[in-house]
């Protein structure tokens, strides 16, 4: 049996397991800002902890050095 490049047996085909409306999460959506803008709140809580962390030791190893 030979084959024409019109036949098409289902290789290389992209197949979407997920119905369309269930599938319509796109980059930029609100979602996705959402993430973003809470992800960057959490980096500079962190950061600001951070900070307050390394002031409070160098307070501290300077009140050492004082008292010393």
């Amino acid at each position: 049996m030979s084959t024409s490049s019109t036949d098409n047996d289902g290789q290389g085909m992209i197949v979407n397991p997920k119905p369309t409306a269930d599938n319509q999460d796109w980059d930029g959506d609100e979602a996705d800002r959402a993430d973003r803008l809470r992800f960057e709140e959490e980096q500079a809580m962190i950061r600001e902890q951070s900070e307050a962390r390394a002031a409070k030791a160098a307070a501290e190893e300077a009140a050492k050095k004082a008292t010393a």
